[in-house]
């Protein structure tokens, strides 16, 4: 029996890796013949510790098949450009990304060991394409957000090597794009940063460039959702898509301590009636200033639903990194807000966003609509209100709620990142406007959020959208083996 192994080289930092691994559970978990080894490089700027324990954790429970290489430490990163940190941080790690399969092949020269199948290379890794070839073993590339913003990068790509455009010009536009993967135009404002500023643009242009050298693109999204877009992906110099997710770690979490503390947070959220609760929750960098944070306080006190907030505190002026907990949220919030709500809310600090989605006390979300946490909303059937920060959540925000019809704006074009300079700011209306329509019972797009959370269930089923597509990739796989 031939026997494959695939190296995975996820993108530093606990999120990409989480996905990541849930990836390669799908493929050990549907054939038996595929093991995995997974290749970590340490994020420049953070604590490891999370990585730590979420590997020690899974390497014990997926013995056998399932392995971890901690590769060893780069030299630090002293560059502070922001656009620049992650690519030089991932193309430092080239060298030791090399010789750790190098090693991991001598070490599995047995007759009965399995055959290097392949690299797979996080959407941001496509410098690890250079070690596949060197290797002479086909690449893949693991994508982690939805199908859509892989259209978008690779139409951006397109328009500039073909046809001169550059994304950069479309900074500070009104104007309206022709995008095939959408049926509706594709307003500028909502670009990804990366594709607005000068620094970041090139590395964007270049991973889809290389997105096209490699035998196949497994996407966390699945056919039900956006199949108009995955029709439009059927191209004869794009690789085969195969949309694998809803790609999700469900995992249970209610540790953390203090006001964070998950027991204490799903103890409230008992007392509370079903659908009466919005849970406003932004993303593991998520974050807001003063200003931001008196308008959310206004809202939430105006609207006078049942609320839980997870609050957490920027990072220092001028530094990079996640935010923090606040040790006192009264240092933030309007004076009195607290007793003035006590009775309907619940401030918090980190959450355990999976335990509260799954809550039947839950009933909307206000979110930055990164794509896991889409996807997680999508599970549990809890619509959203959109509030992108950074990163795609613009763009996500638009194909959620122009596209598809399945979530609420509060700003679509609000974003919270240093690179862009101008600010740009959102008001308590907003918020409230969208917390108002998250709530409705009887939306549109609630009926069609159950309706989906329903579709994205089956797709993992035995003969599931999802789960066909990833016996042909795993087929492909094998057929493309050197």
């Amino acid at each position: 029996m031939v026997r494959a192994e695939l190296v995975f080289v996820p993108s530093p930092g606990l999120g990409h890796l989480v996905s990541t691994v849930e990836m390669a559970k799908l493929l050990v978990d549907r054939d038996h013949r595929v093991s995995i080894t997974l290749l970590i490089m340490k994020p420049p700027h953070e604590s490891h510790s999370g990585i730590d324990n979420r590997t020690r954790s899974l390497a014990d429970s997926m013995a056998g098949r399932f392995r971890f290489v901690h590769l060893p430490d780069i030299d630090p990163i002293t560059e502070t450009n922001p656009s620049k940190i992650r690519d030089l941080c991932i193309e430092s790690y080239k060298p030791h990304v090399k010789e750790a399969i190098g090693q991991l092949s001598e070490s599995d020269s047995g007759p009965d060991s399995p055959r290097l199948a392949g690299l797979v290379v996080d959407m941001f890794c496509t410098t690890m394409i250079d070690v596949a070839n060197e290797l002479r073993v086909p690449s893949y590339v693991f994508f982690t957000s939805g199908a859509a913003f892989l259209g978008l990068m690779l139409h951006l790509q397109r328009l500039q090597d073909e046809h001169g455009i550059n994304s950069t010009e479309f900074r500070d536009s009104d104007t309206e794009l022709d995008f095939p993967n959408f049926t509706n135009p594709l307003p500028a404002k909502v670009l990804p940063t990366a594709y607005l500023v000068k620094e970041a643009a090139p590395a964007y242009i270049g991973h889809a460039r290389r997105f096209r050298e490699t035998k196949g693109i497994f996407v966390n999204t699945f056919a039900e959702l956006e199949r108009h877009v995955l029709k439009s992906l059927v191209d004869d110099v794009i690789p085969p898509v195969y949309p694998v997710g809803p790609i999700l770690n469900l995992t249970r979490s209610t540790g953390g301590t203090g006001p964070s503390n998950g027991s204490e947070t799903m103890k409230w959220l008992d007392s509370q009636p079903d659908s009466s609760v919005v849970f406003l929750c932004f993303g593991s960098r998520g974050s807001f200033d003063a200003d931001a944070v008196r308008e959310f306080a206004t809202a939430l006190e105006r609207c006078g639903h049942r609320f839980l907030w997870s609050l957490r505190q920027p990072p220092p002026k001028g530094k990079v990194g996640p935010p923090r907990d606040y040790a006192n949220p009264m240092e933030i919030l309007p004076e009195g807000f607290l007793d003035r709500t006590v009775e309907i809310g619940k401030v918090i600090g980190w959450a355990p966003q999976v335990d509260i989605l799954a809550h039947p006390a839950v009933g909307g979300f206000v979110s930055h609509c990164g794509w896991n946490s889409t996807l997680e909303s999508l599970w549990f059937g809890v619509p959203i209100a959109g509030l992108p920060l950074y990163a795609e959540q613009q763009f996500n925000v638009f194909e959620m709620v122009v596209e598809l019809d399945l979530a609420f704006e509060i700003k679509m074009e609000y974003r919270r990142d240093v690179r862009m300079k101008s600010e740009t700011t959102v008001t308590a209306e907003e918020i409230e406007r969208g917390i108002r329509r998250v709530m409705e019972s009887d939306s549109e797009q609630r009926k069609k959020v159950k309706e989906m959370s329903e579709k994205s269930r089956k797709a993992l089923d035995e003969g599931g959208s999802s789960c066909s597509s990833l016996r042909r990739l795993i087929d492909d796989i094998f057929n493309n083996m050197p």
